[in-house]
């Protein structure tokens, strides 16, 4: 759930920068789309603090291995530590990545939205 939440950071970087080459007039909807991105993000974020603070169970397993590159496969698959999904690897505050992730998401996104409807959509 990790990577999910950077898959829409990306995309979102992907089409901002991309309304920076459009015409004006499509300039606009694209940035909305990429503030939507970030939204998202978001999103995926409080799922993933949830299953972190025990509100919901994850519908996925929450054990990954993260292997080693030694070139020797069932060496690296013993040796490799256990990640957990369902177990905050770090906090502040009480709050996790995740977690963090959601509020800064959340954030960026209404800002974003907010300032691109102060400056009307039309510009």
């Amino acid at each position: 759930m990790c990577v999910w939440q950077r898959w829409p950071h990306a995309i979102a970087l992907l089409l901002a920068t991309l309304a920076f080459m459009l015409a004006q007039g499509l300039r606009w909807p694209v940035l909305v789309l990429s503030a939507l991105f970030v939204l998202a993000s978001g999103v995926i974020g409080v799922f993933h603090a949830g299953v972190e603070y025990g509100w919901w169970d994850s519908p996925l397993g929450c054990t990954a291995v993260e292997i080693g590159g030694s070139g020797d496969f069932l060496r690296d698959i013993a040796a490799a530590p256990l990640v957990r999904c369902d177990v905050a690897a770090w906090d502040l505050f009480g709050i996790s990545l995740a977690g963090y992730n959601a509020i800064f998401s959340f954030l960026i996104a209404g800002v974003s939205l907010w300032w691109m409807r102060t400056r009307g959509l039309s510009r």
